[in-house]
């Protein structure tokens, strides 16, 4: 088998992959923008299928597209306003819990000792000084990279458009890269890939409506102030690994500290409960059904695209996943196991 395929037209086309791949690692940012609009693509693409029965395929993308903010501005656009003024007690009360917590360091004693008099205060102020010269002073940068999110974000709208419409032309283009014995198969791959990473935005969806629900339930329920808000934050940290829950995780004791030492453990528990629930059940259960994945592949995806494709490919680390899952499996493992 393998010496029908080592053929000078194979050796061209391995070689023209691997110059594509050392120029995408250069353009990653590129890359990653156009793999994002992909993935939200497949996964709209079985509507857009559905609706193009009755109409043409830009009208069926345009209400598909069109119908899906409109679903998104549904959902957050009331959390918002319901957030609006939380938001505002966020903002105020968030330095007074930190002047809280900086005089129960100051004041608390134990075996007799001053909790500050435990502490290298030098080695901590430095790094804080330094850090809050440097947030300052990367202020504009800061405010430049929003811009340039919300730019990013639109590009994607639209890249994400025109794949669903030119779906098509599209895959038909890509056809034209492979040589004709192997068509067939690379277009196979092609179709498991785009379901596969389809289901990702679903899987996900899923998985941050369960941490964001699970926090701000009890936070309700306790009647602690910028539950919804807490709540939704939850969520959308939880898109970055380990990273994004710490965080939130402080932003919430900061926010409930003066509530007393119960409520405040309470708070705690029903954090670290959520992201029990998420990481053990929720998360494994929601990719493995939906993109057929083990959390053990997952969390490895996760480290390795935290590595070299930073925070944006730490978020689509399943999907990408997958997608070499599928490639190893359909021109690897299948192959030797048919041989054996």
């Amino acid at each position: 088998m393998f010496k029908h395929s080592i053929t000078t037209k194979n050796i061209i086309f391995l070689i023209m992959v691997i110059i594509l791949i050392k120029f995408f690692s250069q353009i990653t940012t590129t890359v990653m923008l156009f793999f994002a609009a992909y993935v939200f693509a497949c996964s709209l693409n079985p509507l857009v299928d559905k609706f193009s029965e009755k109409m043409n395929r830009a009208t069926a993308a345009s209400i598909v597209m069109g119908g899906v903010i409109l679903v998104i501005f549904a959902i957050i656009l009331p959390l918002l306003i319901i957030a609006v003024k939380q938001i505002e007690l966020l903002f105020v009360a968030f330095p007074q819990q930190f002047s809280s917590i900086k005089s129960f360091i100051l004041t608390k004693q134990i075996l007799g000792q001053s909790l500050v008099s435990m502490i290298d205060i030098p080695s901590f102020v430095e790094p804080v000084s330094k850090f809050t010269t440097e947030l300052v002073n990367q202020s504009i940068n800061a405010t430049l990279g929003l811009a340039s999110g919300v730019i990013y974000l639109l590009a994607m709208c639209v890249i994400t458009y025109y794949f669903m419409v030119d779906k098509d032309t599209i895959r038909k283009g890509f056809m034209l890269l492979f040589p004709a014995h192997i068509k067939k198969k690379a277009d196979t791959i092609v179709t498991t890939i785009s379901e596969k990473i389809g289901n990702y935005i679903v899987a996900q969806i899923v998985a941050i409506s369960g941490v964001g629900l699970c926090v701000m339930i009890p936070l309700l329920v306790m009647h602690i102030d910028c539950a919804v808000l807490l709540g939704f934050l939850s969520a959308v940290l939880d898109l970055i690994p380990v990273v994004g829950p710490s965080i939130a995780l402080i932003i919430c004791i900061i926010m409930c500290y003066h509530y007393g030492p119960v409520i405040l453990g309470l708070v705690i528990l029903f954090f670290l409960l959520a992201q029990w629930i998420e990481n053990n059940f929720v998360r494994p259960y929601v990719f493995g059904k939906f993109l057929d994945l083990h959390p053990l592949i997952i969390f490895f995806s996760i480290f390795v695209t935290a590595k070299f494709l930073g925070a944006v490919g730490v978020i689509f680390a399943p999907a990408i996943a997958a997608t070499i899952c599928v490639l190893l499996d359909e021109l690897y493992i299948k192959p030797i196991n048919r041989e054996s």
